[in-house]
């Protein structure tokens, strides 16, 4: 088998992967930024941050229909030019609203390359080595997240607005997208299957597997081909015949979402700083996160194929659930103390003044803290105070919450985040795969965004404690449903796992 160039095609791609990773991740280091030069709120700073998964929405019911009738090769040079308008424009951006449709802009081309580069490299890829090529996605979104950790922590001491240099900076790797892409050949099965080119698509093969692989792939495409009565629609996804496809689809699509990973990598230096991290080190373990998320996304390339999609998901999901149980008891052993060190550094001299007369309190909780400051200061005071102040006071184990949140990320890396995408690349057929995966991911960029956009919320009315426990159990959840529902696809064919799921 020649390894060599169906490796060369699946980096080429999963480079989009790349700049979703960095686009994904780099707000986490502008968040202070924008929040003071356009004056947010938090439901505004949870929009800006969030907003880019309502382009992704977009992308995502539009590029798998795209990609059936243009190509994928066509959507994924689309979304690389995306990416690139999408930084220029957040970088230069000089109003609220002008920064929300340069970030809505972003989305659309993280929709498109997340849900086309599996389907992309699946269809291109041998069987044998299929998991490994397609997570090769998640690699390169993972290495995007380390990245955009590094580069905020250089640039955030620039003196004027390092947000913008933040944003702009992912305006290189989207050019070098553009021009890699122009390198690689379209989808040989979607030649196939939408404009019966085989010869060409034959070509392809050969150089991908060879004269034998290229003739038994091309045997078993028509032969699912004859199969078919017409093209997959919308209303063919609620038919019985793909019942056991959608309720793997979906479970697996909300749980990657809703046990919390992407309030973690959008907020992961905020996050620290609840722990009484200071900015400095905040950044500084904000890169060990995206060091772990790469390091443990190696560890499942590697093992996808050996040990099998299901095995992965089980012991990543019970890790999580220890972990976010961890993070959780950290949390609610923090106490809260306002000594006169802690209340002289508060910023605001108003906020100040009205508890100098808490000087010496200890409480046990944030519950017990806000409590107590709520008759002495109004609600604008307030806000300011759990948003800006409170991390002052806290006292907790860190090193129990960066041990809680690394195996949680490590956990999700081997686990959930490459080996979702891995399954619907895989589980669904082939004449429906694009508008399935469009519906999929729509569905799972829904509840990412309802992760990011209620995270300052939570951090600021619910507190840390209750919200890792909401994750936590969603992670248990997480669990069961794996252990209930979820089939092995490790060495089979596209077409045999088709045959195995979908129902006569």
């Amino acid at each position: 088998m020649k390894k060599l160039y169906p490796f060369f095609i699946s980096f080429v791609v999963a480079l989009g992967g790349f700049l979703l990773g960095f686009d994904s991740a780099v707000i986490s280091g502008a968040v202070g930024g924008i929040s003071d030069y356009f004056s947010m709120t938090d439901w505004e700073l949870g929009f800006s941050v969030g907003c880019v998964i309502f382009g992704a929405m977009a992308g995502n019911i539009s590029a798998g229909p795209l990609s059936d009738r243009f190509g994928r090769k066509k959507i994924l040079l689309l979304t690389a030019i995306l990416f690139t308008v999408s930084a220029l424009w957040s970088a230069l951006a000089t109003s609220y609203v002008e920064f929300i449709l340069a970030r809505i802009i972003g989305g659309i081309g993280i929709g498109g390359a997340i849900l086309i580069a599996p389907i992309y490299i699946a269809e291109i890829a041998p069987p044998k080595i299929r998991g490994s090529l397609v997570s090769l996605n998640q690699l390169n979104i993972v290495l995007g997240i380390s990245v955009a950790y590094f580069s905020n922590y250089f640039l955030k001491d620039i003196e004027v607005d390092s947000w913008r240099w933040m944003l702009g900076v992912e305006t290189i790797p989207a050019i070098i997208y553009f021009f890699a892409l122009l390198a690689i050949p379209k989808s040989p099965r979607w030649l196939i299957q939408q404009h019966n080119l085989i010869e060409a698509a034959e070509r392809i093969l050969i150089k991908i597997g060879g004269q034998e692989y290229a003739r038994n792939t091309i045997d078993e495409i028509k032969s699912n081909i004859a199969k078919k009565v017409k093209k997959g629609t919308f209303k063919q996804l609620l038919s019985r015949r793909l019942r056991n496809i959608i309720i793997i689809a979906f479970g697996i699509a909300f749980f990657q979402q809703i046990t919390g990973i992407n309030a973690i990598f959008y907020y992961a230096p905020t996050i620290f700083e609840q722990a009484g991290g200071s900015s400095d080190s905040s950044f500084l373990q904000a890169i060990v996160v995206g060091l772990t998320n790469l390091v443990f996304t190696l560890v499942a390339i590697r093992l996808i194929d050996r040990l099998g999609r299901k095995p992965l998901l089980i012991m990543g999901t019970a890790t999580m659930t220890v972990a976010l149980t961890m993070a959780t008891f950290a949390f609610n052993n923090a106490t809260y103390n306002l000594n006169k060190n802690n209340i002289q550094s508060i910023e605001n001299t108003d906020i100040k003044n009205a508890i100098s007369s808490l000087e010496g309190m200890s409480f046990s909780s944030q519950t017990a803290l806000f409590n107590t400051l709520n008759p002495l200061l109004n609600k604008s005071q307030l806000v300011d105070f759990k948003r800006n102040e409170v991390k002052k006071f806290i006292n907790i184990n860190a090193t129990l919450v960066l041990i809680a949140i690394l195996s949680y990320v490590a956990a999700f890396a081997i686990s959930l985040g490459p080996v979702m995408w891995t399954l619907l690349s895989e589980i669904f057929p082939g004449n429906i795969k694009g508008i399935a995966i469009s519906v999929v991911g729509f569905f799972n960029s829904l509840v990412s965004y309802t992760v990011t956009q209620f995270f300052p919320w939570e951090l600021t009315n619910l507190g840390p404690t209750l919200t890792f426990a909401i994750y936590a159990g969603m992670a248990g959840l997480s669990l069961l449903f794996v252990l209930k529902y979820v089939v092995e696809t490790k060495g089979k064919t596209l077409e045999e796992i088709e045959q195995s799921l979908v129902k006569n």
